[in-house]
């Protein structure tokens, strides 16, 4: 005796999902019918009983649709939310929709130019590619493999979505780090180096500004780590403003195996910390030293401080608590810079003999 009870028909592999999706015929129930579409359901799967009429067409995402054969009069379709609109193989991608490292600006591309900096494409105004500054550097550029686009000013605002490209854009190739041990021997070769190590800075604004600032004073390059903190970007490469280019920079897997390293070389590391036991202007500095800046939120890690010889603090008269890591990095850097220029003597302001 047959039940008046629809009955439900799952599918092998099929995985449970919420409120199922119900299609009635005469005694057949098709729960869940929506299904994402996998590689393996290129095929239609059909289930039918003899007697069935009509069909019911559940179409998924798959370029065909699935079966199924009821008695209904007319056949039913349900169409799934996976089904989209593709793009065209073809269609243009905006090249600032993809991670693709856009520089812009006179002064960032034309210091990757200078430097024959890796560039994959150039995108230029008539104007400014004949301009005496650019024109042989963009020629070179060419020859080197990289496309040269001259566009209209529009073209530019929206691969820098309306930024102040001033004429000019070019699209990097990946940075190229150096070595650690490759930027220790390349340090030594000057007298006094300083390295700056970037523990966790998360924000490239940051880390772009402390590589500006750590290049006008001086240092001889920087150490980031190669997890949970930022790598040199594009956003990176334009708020250097050109330092990049003449400042290199290693990433490292294990950050406090090379402090540790660092000091095998002959170098003191002198962390910041908020709560250091040395105010900043009370240390003497003096030979090869690593400056170690902490993270914008978390400051330097319990490993890292552990790692260094002395921690410093900046003395703060008001109410805010800290200070924004590139701000901290430039004051010691700039005291670092002060108190070695101090010990300086220049033979030109020497007192003349009487």
């Amino acid at each position: 005796m047959s039940s008046d009870k629809p009955r439900k028909i799952k599918t092998a592999g099929e995985p449970n999902r919420g409120l199922p999706v119900k299609v009635k015929g005469k005694k057949r129930v098709l729960a869940n019918p929506i299904r994402k579409s996998r590689p393996g359901d290129a095929k239609p799967v059909r289930h039918h009983q003899s007697g069935d009429a009509k069909p019911v067409t559940v179409r998924t995402g798959d370029a065909k649709p699935v079966t199924v054969r009821t008695g209904d009069a007319k056949p039913v379709t349900i169409r799934s939310n996976q089904q989209r609109h593709l793009p065209h193989p073809n269609t243009d991608i905006h090249p600032a929709s993809e991670e693709s490292d856009i520089i812009y600006g006179r002064h960032p591309v034309l210091s990757a130019l200078e430097s024959q900096r890796g560039l994959n494409r150039i995108w230029i105004t008539s104007r400014l590619r004949y301009d005496p500054r650019f024109h042989h550097l963009i020629l070179q550029a060419k020859d080197n493999g990289a496309v040269i686009d001259e566009v209209e000013p529009k073209r530019l605002d929206q691969i820098t979505h309306g930024a102040n490209h001033q004429g000019i854009a070019a699209q990097i190739a990946p940075y190229s780090y150096i070595e650690l041990p490759d930027l220790i021997a390349k340090a030594k070769s000057v007298s006094d180096p300083v390295i700056i190590v970037a523990d966790g800075i998360t924000d490239p604004h940051n880390l772009g500004a402390i590589i500006r600032t750590a290049e006008a004073i001086g240092a001889q390059g920087l150490v980031i780590p190669q997890r949970r903190a930022s790598g040199i970007t594009s956003t990176v490469v334009k708020v250097a403003a050109g330092a990049l280019e003449n400042f290199p920079v290693a990433r490292v897997v294990n950050l406090s195996r090379s402090l540790e390293e660092l000091k095998e070389a002959g170098f003191w590391i002198y962390g910041t910390a908020a709560t250091g036991s040395e105010p900043l202007h009370t240390v003497n500095f003096r030979g090869p030293i690593v400056l170690v800046i902490g993270s914008e939120g978390e400051g330097l890690s319990m490993l890292t401080q552990r790692s260094c010889d002395v921690l410093v603090s900046i003395p703060l008269q008001g109410k805010t608590p800290s200070l924004n890591a590139s701000v901290a990095a430039g004051m010691a850097l700039y005291e670092i810079s002060r108190q070695r220029l101090l010990n300086t003597h220049y033979l030109d302001r020497l007192p003349k003999p009487l």
